[in-house]
């Protein structure tokens, strides 16, 4: 299922790009999957096999107005292929491809107490220097680390929280 969501959400991605509109058919992605997400029926209108496709279509028409045509299309494309339930990997997908379209960087901050927000961007200014990436910086606060931080970036972690070294202590004194 993974990779049908991964090769449909290129293909959106490709055809917004070559119309130059990745952002609009982003947000219009996103509005789409929240609506189903939070509506049961949506879910189970497009989803179930009880409805026809001409039924889901028409559907489609009267609830999706003034959306791009290429998004139209490509959800049109999703009930044809009784595709839609990938519609939520697909967002995910496109949105990663997004990211790395526009050279961005998930990095996330957890800290035992609520960071100075000038140390934050501090951190988030220097991964971005290291990396030539704009940051998308996230923090959080975790007080279950004990202190220090730990920053994930993309999907590296660097652990310098005091729990992880509490914990290597452990080890290292147990096997000993």
């Amino acid at each position: 299922m993974e990779e049908i969501a991964q090769v449909y959400a290129r293909s959106l991605f490709e055809v917004a790009t070559e119309h130059d509109k990745l952002d609009v058919v982003r947000d219009q992605l996103a509005e789409f999957a929240e609506a189903l997400d939070a509506s049961h029926e949506l879910q189970m209108f497009f989803f179930s096999p009880y409805f026809s496709t001409d039924e889901k279509q028409e559907g489609l028409r009267q609830t999706v107005t003034e959306a791009d045509e290429s998004f139209l299309n490509f959800l049109s494309l999703l009930l044809e292929n009784h595709r839609m339930p990938v519609i939520f990997r697909v967002r995910r997908e496109y949105d990663r491809l997004w990211r790395e379209a526009n050279h961005l960087l998930a990095v996330q901050i957890t800290s035992a107490v609520q960071l100075d927000p000038s140390v934050a961007e501090r951190v988030g200014d220097e991964i971005g220097r290291q990396t030539g990436r704009t940051v998308e910086l996230t923090s959080t606060v975790d007080p279950e680390i004990l202190g220090g931080i730990v920053v994930r970036v993309g999907n590296s972690i660097i652990d310098a929280s005091i729990r992880t070294r509490l914990d290597n202590l452990r080890k290292q004194v147990v096997t000993t």
